[in-house]
């Protein structure tokens, strides 16, 4: 009965790897050297978790995962943007920023009107979120260099000049209002034609024609 009762009150094991990890983000802010300690402790208790068989992190699992990302795993936290701050750049980066990125995040950056935006895994990142304008613009630069694994983010490397993809962190940084750019025209035409497919398989209702009762005198 003792040795149940010892084990009952250990901790789990993925709780401990996770506060280990948490211990060691708060150290990698001041200490570069840790990263890649902080990186495989990361995947481990990941790991652990999965071991564990638990199917949904938590909010601190997911707390450290957003740290790690954000101080650790993404680079180019101090790079300056050589861009000018003007509506000149914002156009522009507005402009590569619809024909390269709306078919995930919508020409407002926020994915209205992607239907699979908040179906993938992970979702589709909102680009006016809290969470990616945290990021520096060297951050968000790199990560359009690079992508992000294991994500949809693709790398844009060798397709975008390294002038435009900072102009697109322009634009990121004074997105528009939610909604207000529209639906992105290859997902308009689609629900447009839904609709025709619809209308056109839809019974239609046929009202008999009434006759006037030929009066009698």
């Amino acid at each position: 009965m003792a040795e149940v009762q010892h084990a009952a009150s250990q901790p789990r094991p993925g709780a401990t790897l996770i506060t280990m990890v948490a211990s060691y983000v708060a150290v990698a802010r001041r200490d570069a050297v840790i990263k890649k300690s902080v990186v495989m402790l990361t995947i481990a208790a990941v790991w652990m978790l999965c071991a564990c068989k638990v199917s949904r992190p938590g909010s601190v699992e997911s707390g450290v995962m957003k740290e790690v990302k954000k101080n650790i795993t993404v680079g180019g936290k101090d790079d300056q943007n050589p861009v000018p701050d003007n509506q000149a750049s914002v156009n522009e980066g507005k402009e590569h920023f619809g024909h390269h990125c709306q078919i995930c995040h919508g020409l407002d950056g926020q994915n209205t009107g992607v239907p699979f935006a908040g179906q993938m895994s992970p979702p589709v990142a909102d680009l006016k979120s809290a969470d990616i304008q945290a990021y520096t613009d060297g951050q968000l630069h790199w990560i359009l260099i690079n992508g992000i694994n294991p994500s949809g983010m693709p790398a844009w490397k060798g397709i975008l000049e390294d002038d435009e993809m900072w102009k697109v962190v322009r634009y990121i940084r004074h997105l528009p209002e939610k909604g207000s750019l529209g639906v992105p025209a290859v997902f308009k035409e689609e629900e447009e034609e839904h609709k025709q497919m619809e209308s056109a398989g839809s019974p239609e209702h046929h009202h008999p024609a009434t006759t006037n009762p030929k009066s009698r005198h």
